[in-house]
């Protein structure tokens, strides 16, 4: 474990001490987008996949199941998501080739916490709205990128092309789990991969209810 931001961390295990417990059931319906983030991954042989934010473990899941000769990392900030990303991952048969640590996605130790300091692979799905210093956890990224790496990021948009009310009503309602929607998400990420010789690939799927965006 490294350092933590105290009061985040103490915040996402009040938040998800319970919600762990139905949180892939009920964000299945809302968190669209992940599926497709995971489909187009294209892990190469025997590469490595680190997801920052993992929560339940459902997207290293799916991944395993996909790619069988991947190694797997995942990075959390709450102990209480972890837990449940432990169970589930050990469900799948996909525990023994899987780690799991503790940190904040914005101030790490790959090498010290992973033994590792370079992923083919890295995603954020549907953590960065959560993350205070988001910009900080994709700088930490970029520099933790294979070679040929890649960063992959879904998301939620700023829903432009929906019904003002449902974008009122989202927006408020994500704001009561502390889920922010970053406005900066392409430029930042666009400024960001010109500074380390990369290019992206954006895109604003389901009418902009989400935002996705490769790194490459």
């Amino acid at each position: 474990m490294q350092t933590l931001t105290g009061d985040h961390a103490g915040l996402m295990d009040e938040i998800y001490r319970g919600q762990r417990h139905v949180y892939d059931l009920t964000r299945r319906y809302y968190l669209l987008g992940r599926d497709r983030l995971i489909a187009e991954i294209d892990v190469p042989e025997g590469g490595t996949v680190l997801e920052i934010g993992c929560g339940t473990g459902r997207n290293l899941t799916q991944i395993a199941k996909k790619w069988p000769q991947a190694r797997l990392y995942g990075l959390d900030i709450s102990q209480e998501m972890l837990k449940s990303a432990a169970l589930n991952l050990r469900r799948a048969g996909c525990l023994d080739r899987t780690q799991l640590e503790r940190s904040d996605a914005a101030h790490f130790d790959a090498l010290a916490l992973f033994g590792r300091a370079r992923f083919d692979r890295i995603m954020f799905s549907y953590t960065l709205s959560m993350i205070p210093d988001w910009q900080d956890a994709l700088r930490q990224a970029a520099a933790l990128l294979s070679t040929q790496g890649s960063i992959h990021i879904v998301d939620f948009g700023m829903q432009e092309g929906l019904p003002d009310w449902f974008n009122r009503a989202l927006f408020t309602w994500l704001a009561k789990f502390y889920v922010e929607p970053r406005a900066q998400l392409f430029a930042f990420t666009q400024t960001l991969a010109k500074e380390i010789g990369r290019t992206t690939v954006t895109i604003e799927p389901y009418r902009g209810y989400a935002q996705m965006v490769v790194i490459r």
